[in-house]
């Protein structure tokens, strides 16, 4: 089937815009990186196949995703394997950071609830109403599980910074600071 140039000239736009933070998207949801692609790829075959620019292209492409995705999830021998290799939830490269690798890996150990909507929050700036839509739950749900998302973050992340940093000053007995001691108390 032929597309006109207008249909693929939004989808175009939409796939360039869109592709990356769908993609973290699938992850979130607990899909490997091949099939966050391949459900990516399916979703967009099925938008050239709409007779009509959908009203909020952005939103309907999430949709769509998350709804391919969680239906490729139901596969029984799918959850297997995601579970077994739910470590690699990111995949990192040579030029990740230190920071960057922690942050992932406090993101990767979220339940999947609060990582979705931190992932549809930051990447895809949704709303609480348009994540609890999208997710079936209330916006005031949503906004809990964003709240606790980013408490267990920010503690992880100082937990594993203090831990740095006592690890960095047990190792360089010159760096530990002492510190004076108190001045005496007179007593009464």
């Amino acid at each position: 089937m032929s597309q006109s140039p207008v249909q693929e000239s939004w989808c175009t736009a939409l796939y360039e815009a869109q592709a990356p933070a769908l993609l973290l998207y699938g992850r979130a949801l607990g899909l490997s990186h091949a099939e966050a692609e391949d459900v990516l790829h399916e979703v967009f075959q099925a938008l050239l196949g709409l007779r009509e620019t959908p009203a909020d292209p952005n939103r309907y492409a999430v949709r769509a995703y998350r709804h391919r995705a969680l239906n490729r999830h139901r596969s029984v021998w799918r959850r297997l394997t995601h579970e077994l290799q739910a470590r690699y939830w990111f995949e990192t490269d040579s030029q990740t950071s230190d920071q960057e690798r922690e942050a992932m890996a406090c993101l990767s150990s979220l339940p999947t609830g609060q990582r979705e909507v931190l992932v549809l929050k930051f990447w895809h700036d949704h709303t609480f109403e348009e994540i609890g839509t999208l997710l079936g739950i209330s916006p005031n749900t949503a906004a809990g599980r964003y709240r606790y998302g980013l408490e267990k973050l920010r503690t992880a992340l100082q937990a594993n910074k203090l831990e740095g940093v006592f690890y960095e000053r047990s190792l360089d007995p010159e760096s530990t600071p002492f510190l004076a001691a108190p001045a005496s108390v007179p007593r009464t």
